[in-house]
């Protein structure tokens, strides 16, 4: 079984730290009415009952008000696999099986013809059927309201990402949405947020004018760890467009994560990240920095 990708992973680390994002999506997207509770947790995700075969799904969320009300299994679907139309079923009824209480499958996903295909009913047979929910870029708010943004800033970087590849205006607004979101979040989460913010941009119109609008004096960064950042040179490294000074810039942005989630890096993999030039591999070891356990894991 191939490892979970670094997009379905950066999914799901939105849910993970903040598990409110999953009810008020159900709440504010499908209108689902939610039960009275008082706390939404993450609870076990690993679903196999007595049968040989495992079930694990990807997160659950688990709304309490003094026991179980209401248990949402949170997949995230990044291509097609009829494979889950099998499992779905049993995750919903294994995990209604273990709480005593109603259960749901929420599908997220940033491809709208995977969305149409999740979104189809799963026949049971006679008598039954499961919908799943499905969140697609189209289902998700545009958070434009800094206030919004400031509440629940995993909604806003959800937004960034379901939204960075739209008209470029918009892409633009809700990026920097996101981006003042950070305030006041600890360091980890502000570089990782940044990284998954700008990197749904693409290359696009969107990020030019994002990174340009960084690099000319007048954005008010809405941290002073962004402050830090830019001062070191990171975002006006970008901007110029040498391939040099970007990366240079994007070496020093990994060793910045690294730094930010306190692993220990050896002189000789400060020199192997320093000395790469090739952008796509930067990128790659940026995006790995942020979910790994072991700066080894960078160069695997």
């Amino acid at each position: 079984m191939s490892s979970p990708s670094l997009k379905h992973e950066s999914f799901l680390l939105l849910f993970r730290n903040r598990p409110e994002l999953a009810p008020e999506l159900l709440r504010d997207v499908f209108d689902v009415p939610l039960p009275a509770y008082a706390e939404a947790k993450i609870e076990s995700a690993d679903l196999t009952q007595v049968a040989p075969t495992e079930y694990r799904a990807d997160l659950v969320v688990l709304l309490v008000d003094g026991k179980p009300v209401l248990g949402i299994v949170v997949e995230v679907q990044l291509r097609k696999d009829d494979g889950k139309k099998y499992s779905w079923p049993v995750y919903v009824s294994a995990l209604r099986a273990r709480l005593k209480c109603p259960t749901c499958v929420m599908v997220v996903t940033s491809n709208e013809s995977v969305a149409t295909w999740a979104r189809t009913p799963i026949d049971l047979g006679p008598g039954g059927q499961l919908r799943p929910l499905v969140i697609s870029p189209s289902a998700v708010p545009v958070v434009r309201d800094i206030k919004l943004a400031t509440s629940d800033p995993e909604l806003a970087v959800l937004s960034a990402m379901a939204h960075g590849n739209g008209a470029p205006e918009i892409a633009v607004e809700v990026a920097k949405v996101a981006l003042a979101a950070t305030k006041g979040l600890d360091d980890e989460r502000v570089m990782l947020y940044s990284d998954l913010i700008l990197h749904s941009l693409s290359n696009g119109p969107a990020r030019i004018a994002l990174e340009e609008l960084m690099a000319s004096g007048t954005y008010e960064y809405q941290s002073d760890f962004a402050r830090k950042y830019v001062a070191k040179g990171k975002v006006e490294g970008r901007a110029e467009g040498k391939v040099e000074g970007r990366a240079e810039g994007k070496a020093e942005d990994v060793l910045m994560v690294l730094e930010a989630r306190h692993r220990t890096v050896t002189e000789e993999q400060k020199q192997r990240i320093l000395s790469c030039t090739d952008l796509d591999v930067l990128d790659r070891w940026l995006r790995k920095a942020v979910v790994l356990t072991s700066v080894d894991e960078l160069f695997s």
